[in-house]
């Protein structure tokens, strides 16, 4: 998962020992925080569509259910580590935290490529998934979401197994789901919508119009896409976006300093934000090597896709004209780059707090499912606007106050809130 040598669980321990460090938080919490509280390690047998049983590792870690049950994404990826996943869960309860939702943090993972597996074998990965978790997820206790590579339909089938053994409708267990059969509407779009929230917030302290930015991209999944395109409706200018191509199995950058058409390169993408190489050049896009989104002339770079993809190495191509780094993947910064970016005195949109969007939006989904009531889009983006514009300004605000760097200011909200919770129960 992104540059092999960096390990994104000792990344998020960094960084929450440092803002410890900082707020002075008792011993007991420090070594309570920085580990998960349980991990659940299993495999899944899963008969193939050719007769044979090919055998899957998967896992489900909860680090901290303080402020309510854990919440987290499951991600299908063949490079998928444990660490990896438990870094991912350290990093969803402060981001729950952080805007102030009723969960903890939690997180999955399926050692797999989905793109070698056909529509039946998912299923019946999902369907094996559940049975081994059964008894350890809930709408009480955890609520597992879509993450890299797993999408709507993976939920409903994990959904469907759930209720199966339970032998009761319980929606609330999962969200993520297509619309009409629990989903809600905006979840789509939440996770990038969130970023560019954000991000409009963070120009405007800077007094910077949005209309004049320009902006590079990495990445062109779910996040990215939906990014890209408010942003661009709010005026700003993508001139460059790097997806992975899983024919070459590398990632390629295409440009064009004019702006590119973000409809029309969503219309030439597949379901896991792969750009297709022939109809991009002859729309007028340059293709270059996956690196070269980092080093363009912009203003803005969004990080839309894996972890440790901003390390000290590729921060050296950064151009001196970015203001703005906004973090839409989780873990893309390593520590180390941290220092040259405050050095270089470059905004920083921490992704705990940037990428709150979706999991904003599934609490949403969740209180729908267990209200059994439903509302519209517009209702559901102006809540999640509200709180990502909220949870912005009081992060941005610390950091002000105080002289912080944006990633302590949100981890010294979020750590000081779950640190609380914790006390409050009599855990320590």
């Amino acid at each position: 998962m992104g540059d092999t040598t960096y390990n994104a669980y000792i990344t998020a321990q960094k960084q929450f020992d440092s803002v410890a460090d900082l707020i002075d938080l008792e011993q007991p919490i420090r070594e309570l925080l920085r580990q998960p509280s349980r991990e659940y390690h299993f495999t899944i047998p899963v008969k193939m569509d050719d007769g044979t049983t090919k055998v899957f590792n998967g896992y489900r870690i909860q680090h901290n259910d303080a402020r309510g049950p854990a919440k987290g994404g499951i991600r299908f990826h063949p490079q998928e580590t444990v660490d990896t996943i438990r870094a991912l869960s350290l990093w969803m309860t402060w981001k729950c935290a952080v805007v102030d939702i009723p969960l903890g943090g939690g997180k999955g993972g399926i050692i797999c490529d989905p793109h070698n597996l056909s529509k039946n074998e998912q299923e019946r990965l999902c369907r094996g998934y559940i049975r081994q978790l059964a008894k350890n997820i809930g709408p009480t206790v955890d609520v597992p979401a879509p993450d890299v590579m797993t999408n709507g339909q993976h939920m409903l089938w994990m959904m469907d197994e759930y209720e199966t053994i339970c032998g009761s409708h319980a929606p609330g267990t999962i969200t993520g789901k297509p619309v009409g059969m629990g989903g809600s509407l905006g979840r789509t779009e939440a996770t990038g919508y969130g970023v560019i929230y954000n991000l409009r917030e963070a120009l405007k302290e800077l007094n910077i119009d949005i209309t004049k930015t320009t902006a590079s991209l990495q990445g062109f999944g779910n996040v990215a896409e939906y990014a890209a395109k408010l942003y661009t409706k709010l005026g700003g200018k993508i001139v460059a976006i790097s997806c992975w191509d899983n024919h070459d199995k590398k990632a390629y950058t295409f440009r064009n300093t004019s702006g590119l058409d973000i409809d029309k390169m969503v219309s030439i993408k597949d379901s896991f934000g792969t750009i297709d190489k022939v109809k991009a050049q002859d729309m007028g896009c340059e293709l270059l090597d996956g690196d070269e989104w980092i080093s363009q002339d912009v203003d803005i770079i969004l990080p839309c896709a894996l972890e440790n993809q901003l390390t000290p190495a590729t921060f050296a191509k950064i151009s001196d004209q970015v203001k703005v780094i906004c973090e839409g993947a989780n873990g893309p910064t390593t520590p180390d780059c941290d220092e040259l970016i405050k050095a270089k005195n470059i905004y920083l949109i921490p992704d705990f707090l940037c990428n709150a969007g979706g999991v904003t939006c599934s609490y949403f989904e969740q209180v729908q499912c267990n209200m059994n009531y439903f509302w519209s889009k517009e209702e559901v983006l102006e809540k999640l606007d509200y709180k990502m514009t909220s949870a912005f300004h009081a992060v941005h605000n610390l950091a002000k106050e105080k002289g912080l760097y944006m990633r302590d200011a949100a981890y010294v909200i979020a750590i000081n809130r779950v640190a609380e919770a914790v006390k409050l129960r009599g855990w320590v």
